[in-house]
C-alpha cells in the first residue's frame, strides 16, 4: 500500500562537478517486499531495499536499507522497533 505523494527515485546525478556539468548520471534499482504500507509523502532514494511488511511513517526519506518487519521513519529513515504479535487488533477474528 501506498499513500499519496510517494516517491521512488532510481537515478541521480554524479557527484563530481566536471562530469554533473556535462549530464554526469547514474542510476540504482530499489527493491521492495511484499505487503509493505509505506506512507503518504515518503521518499525513497537511489539503491535502497525495504524488507517485506515493513511500514514507513509518513514524510520519511528512506536512504539507507529498511529490514524485514519493522516500522521505520523518520529524515533520514531510521527503524523505530520491530513489528510483533502484540501489534494485532483481532480485526481478522470477527
Amino acid at each position: 500500500m501506498f499513500g499519496p505523494r510517494v516517491g521512488i527515485y532510481c537515478a541521480n546525478h554524479a557527484t563530481d562537478a566536471v562530469e554533473r556539468r556535462n549530464g554526469g548520471c547514474y542510476a540504482k534499482p530499489v527493491t521492495i517486499g511484499d505487503d509493505e504500507w509505506i506512507g503518504a509523502g515518503v521518499h525513497i532514494n537511489p539503491g535502497v531495499s525495504i524488507g517485506s511488511n515493513s511500514i514507513i511513517g509518513s514524510g520519511s526519506v528512506v536512504t539507507k536499507n529498511i529490514p524485514a518487519n519493522v516500522i521505520a521513519a523518520g529524515n533520514p529513515c531510521r527503524v523505530i522497533r520491530t513489528i510483533t504479535e502484540a501489534d494485532k487488533t483481532g480485526f481478522m477474528d470477527a
